[in-house]
């Protein structure tokens, strides 16, 4: 049987990517997004490309609890265990503090922390007594390099990064892996309709092969954190 990798946010970016690569060698992956009918399409293309391996979805919007309840259930129900969860769903609403609209933060909190948190909860216990495992939280540059148009995302950025360090602490003893991913721009959807060039955003399949070289250590050795930024920069 293939081993189980576990991808939120899997139509996109990061998540797509991700999901590709790991495919690719030679595991099933479990996903979810909003969108039925983009999961449905990136089934079928990815199922001719991998036949090998199984890719199963749920639609799910993990900022709402019942939603996050839900796939983690639907994860579950496989009776697999869970090799690798990559914590990717998230939000980016462009904006500040002091004038970013009434629920922002709410939100993103809810979409890029709390489904993090919840889900990594509901599949740890099975991770623990296997004392096996590697979890990825996809934090950002934003997690570490304040702006002035980052308003909530990097309130919640910053909130990801501290739960993952917290979580690589508690999960030592259970010779569990917990790695944070802090890329910088990367050509994704949230970057749709910008004037600025795609050559000056890293391509989320650059950040899919950091996370698999994490993964492919032996298990003496953790990546902590992988910084990871467009050769000339961050934007401006």
């Amino acid at each position: 049987m293939n081993p189980l990798a576990v991808i939120t946010g899997g139509t996109k970016g990061i998540g797509r990517a991700s999901i590709e690569r790991f495919l690719e060698k030679g595991f099933d992956v479990i996903t979810c997004a909003r969108k039925v009918n983009d999961l449905e399409a990136m089934h079928k293309e990815l199922h001719e490309r991998f036949p090998s391996s199984a890719l199963y979805y749920l639609p799910a919007d993990l900022s709402v609890r019942s939603e996050r309840d839900a796939f983690a259930a639907f994860v579950k129900s496989k009776n697999r265990t869970t090799e690798v969860l990559i914590n990717n769903t998230g939000v980016f609403i462009p904006g500040q503090i002091h004038n970013e609209e009434e629920g922002t933060l709410e939100k993103t909190m809810e979409t890029n922390v709390y489904s993090a948190y919840h889900l990594t909860r509901s599949l740890l216990p099975e991770m623990m007594e296997n004392r096996k495992g590697h979890i990825f939280t996809i934090c950002s540059t934003a997690s570490i390099t304040a702006y002035p148009n980052g308003g909530s995302y990097c309130i919640s950025k910053f909130a990801l990064l501290g739960m993952t360090k917290v979580l690589r602490e508690e999960m030592k003893p259970y010779q569990i892996k917990v790695t944070a991913v802090l890329p910088g721009a990367t050509f994704t959807d949230s970057w749709k309709g910008t004037d600025l060039p795609e050559d000056r955003f890293m391509d989320a399949m650059d950040v899919a092969d950091s996370i698999w070289a994490a993964y492919s250590l032996s298990a003496r050795a953790v990546v902590e954190e992988i910084l990871i930024r467009p050769q000339l920069g961050d934007l401006d």
